[in-house]
């Protein structure tokens, strides 16, 4: 499938320009190959596999905490992937892509829809467990792990666009693809009206600089015993005000 070129986001050519980048700079090039796009039918079809390493990725430590089984993980986040408003849908996810090659994604959404998402996996677990593929044992552990890691996750207000997950694959960093869907998203949180941008991410976590670098700040810092007892670091929420 063919796909649009996109214009970059203005912020990203003022950045790119003060890095010294410009049309004739292949670095340059290179950056302006990656489309930032809004999955659609045929895309989610293609990219159905890829999804959760990559959403597995912003969190291992985390996601193993809350599924003990990590084919558990992989099942829930594809079938959530393929059904429209829920926690990974597609239709909350922009894709990063260098031609037909899946470099990264961007899974966000208004705020307050977090619960809403959240709840609307319930009749995913009944179809794995109709499957064979899920016990109710596991159900259990699983529910009782994600309610003592709840804490973690502070309410996000109205008016707050929430990245749930931002991840680019190992081989395409360097090529600025995370800082693409960051400011992709941004652009579309300030036209939609929204009062700033917020997200989750472990205290550990490397990518914190990167956000610092692009202007979010910490705003709180939530602990949760259980979790921690299991290696689970504090978890940062970071944001900026439009």
């Amino acid at each position: 499938m063919e796909i649009a070129a996109e214009a970059a986001p203005t912020e990203i050519v003022e950045s790119l320009s003060r890095s010294g980048f410009s049309h004739a700079n292949p670095e340059w090039e290179i950056i302006m190959d990656i489309q930032i796009i809004k999955a659609d039918e045929a895309l989610r079809e293609r990219y159905t596999e890829e999804i959760a390493p990559l959403v597995h990725a912003t969190g291992p430590v985390s996601y193993d905490y809350h599924f003990p089984k990590r084919e558990i993980f992989d099942d829930i986040v594809s079938r959530s992937w393929l059904t429209d408003g829920t926690l990974f849908a597609a239709d909350a996810t922009h894709l990063a892509l260098e031609g037909d090659e899946l470099l990264g994604i961007e899974i966000g959404f208004h705020g307050p829809e977090y619960r809403e998402r959240q709840a609307a996996l319930g009749p995913l677990w009944g179809d794995m467990m109709a499957a064979g593929g899920l016990t109710q044992d596991d159900v259990s552990e699983v529910l009782e792990r994600s309610d003592h890691a709840s804490w973690l996750n502070p309410v996000i207000h109205s008016r707050v666009y929430y990245v749930h997950a931002l991840s680019v694959k190992p081989e395409a960093r360097g090529k600025r693809v995370g800082m693409r869907l960051l400011s992709d998203a941004m652009d579309r949180a300030r036209k939609a009206g929204n009062r700033g941008l917020q997200l989750d991410v472990l205290s550990d976590n490397p990518a914190v600089n990167f956000y610092q670098s692009m202007g979010l700040e910490l705003l709180v810092e939530s602990r949760a015993p259980k979790p921690e007892e299991h290696g689970v670091p504090p978890e940062w929420r970071m944001g900026i005000r439009f």
